[in-house]
């Protein structure tokens, strides 16, 4: 922190409450933000984080309450007002229009004219001093859908800069990131700390807390369970704040039983991104791809699961050779994919979430040329119950649900399918440690009924803690296979991972 800068108070929210339809979202939350800080703002799903900061960023109204902005009361009637007010708010899907450029982009609603036009060359002049300021090279006239996540975010934060923001809340920031991403991201904030901005950070990984961080707030079922500094708290001792109770161990215990082989891949290519992968997975094993951003895990599975095709290569079901010509196919073959982006892509977001439930299933709800919605809706009932999804009603939107609780609708869709082959394709990104806990514990009983379970994650805690066997990849090659995953270290996946 800077000397006598971060002392100074910045933003005060005091007595927070807000509802929805009846359901008490926040009650009576105090938090604060000083100059020159990085306050982190964590707790489970649906734990009230993201209320709070809409509250902040006036996308909602508290019911009872005060926001104190530099030792003054405020309203934030709306979201311009909380930007004129000096906050910005770089949400996790970045509020950019893909097809306009950089420059575009950064003066939108606010852009510099001469003369009656838009004055293009001051915007990339102004646009070069925004990056400079952050100490990276992005090029104004690029278009947002040509740019890398990681430089998408930076955008944000130029815009954020461009309005002479106070207060920049980021809000689970390095969730898509790549490890060498994600530490140019930190040196940002702590440039931005070293300027007097307060930053509010919110994120599900504990581990970088502890990097970034200098205080923690904790909310839990939307209320405040306290405050504490980065130095004085332990890992431990966050988890039991966040679910209430002690977490003796991240990683439920589990003895494999695999059994005979359920799927086998052979010299499966697609262009430059699968190149001759070659694998098996057995019953009862859960087999993890570990690699970089762009190593080639999800494209592989997406030829597994019919969503692309492969150029060449062989897929075999259970011994069988199998022609998978689409995710149709993959399904009639007992194979489900979670996928990476359950917004974008497991989950019709405007959809509600028996609708989201029923979509892979429909063969079996027909009846006649009519959809058996009692059937349909007493068996999601009953996942609902088994996997504690929770929704106000199954005709609630998919859109409504937190993270942890949109990962369960996905998962059971496919559970109904009655799935041999699960392949999770990061299942736990975004999610809290207490949800974790529990599709960790799904994912063991699913391999001790016997399916065969293949799990990509970035997170290397997670990868050790969670597989059997670990197959790590890197420019489309499979590069190393760990067999005792017992005696493997984070280092061994990574160096096979970067070579």
């Amino acid at each position: 922190m800077t000397d006598g800068v971060a002392d100074k108070g910045l933003l005060e929210m005091r007595g927070i409450s807000k509802s929805f339809a009846g359901v008490q979202a926040l009650k009576d939350v105090f938090f604060s933000l000083r100059r020159g800080e990085v306050h982190v703002l964590i707790g489970e799903n649906g734990a009230g984080k993201s209320t709070l900061i809409k509250v902040l960023g006036g996308a909602h109204l508290p019911d009872s309450g005060e926001i104190v902005l530099e030792g003054r009361s405020v309203q934030i009637l709306s979201p311009t007002a909380s930007q004129h007010m000096g906050v910005s708010i770089i949400y996790q899907e970045f509020n950019l229009i893909p097809e306009l450029t950089v420059r575009e982009n950064i003066f939108l609603g606010r852009e510099k004219t001469r003369n009656g036009f838009i004055d293009a060359a001051e915007e990339t002049r102004q646009a070069l001093n925004l990056f400079k300021r952050i100490g990276i090279e992005v090029d104004p006239s690029k278009r947002c859908s040509d740019l890398t996540v990681a430089q998408q975010q930076t955008v944000e934060i130029a815009k954020a800069l461009s309005v002479n923001a106070k207060i920049i809340v980021m809000d689970e920031p390095s969730a898509a990131l790549s490890q060498q991403e994600v530490d140019h991201l930190f040196e940002i904030i702590r440039d931005l700390k070293a300027q007097g901005m307060g930053i509010v950070y919110i994120s599900h990984r504990l581990d970088e807390i502890f990097q970034i961080g200098d205080r923690i707030t904790v909310l839990r079922d939307g209320q405040l369970v306290g405050t504490q500094d980065v130095k004085s708290t332990s890992r431990e001792r966050l988890i039991e704040m966040m679910v209430g109770r002690p977490l003796e161990m991240e990683f439920p215990e589990h003895k494999s039983k695999p059994g005979r082989e359920r799927l086998r891949v052979q010299n499966l290519c697609r262009g430059k991104v699968v190149r001759n992968v070659s694998f098996s997975v057995r019953a009862g094993e859960i087999l993890a791809f570990a690699g970089l951003v762009g190593a080639g895990r999800t494209e592989t599975m997406r030829l597994i699961f019919g969503a692309d095709q492969p150029d060449s290569g062989q897929i075999f079901v259970d011994g069988i050779e199998t022609r998978i010509l689409g995710p149709r196919d993959a399904i009639r073959s007992r194979i489900c994919l979670l996928t990476e982006d359950r917004k974008g892509q497991g989950l019709i977001l405007v959809h509600s979430v028996q609708e989201n439930f029923g979509l892979p299933n429909l063969d079996r709800y027909l009846k006649g040329r009519f959809l058996d919605h009692d059937r349909e809706h007493s068996e999601f009932a009953g996942y609902v119950e088994s996997l504690k999804i929770r929704i106000a009603d199954q005709d609630q939107l998919a859109m409504t649900l937190s993270g942890g609780n949109q990962q369960k609708v996905v998962l059971s869709k496919w559970l109904a399918t009655n799935a041999d082959i699960f392949i999770f394709d990061e299942p736990t990104r975004g999610i809290d440690v207490g949800a974790k806990y529990e599709i960790y514990l799904l994912m063991h009983k699913l391999a001790d009924e016997g399916k065969a379970i293949i799990m990509i994650s970035s997170e290397l805690p997670e990868v050790l803690g969670m597989s059997d066997r670990i197959i790590v990849m890197h420019e489309g090659c499979i590069k190393k296979e760990i067999s005792d995953v017992a005696n493997a270290r984070q280092e061994d996946i990574l160096s096979a991972a970067i070579t």
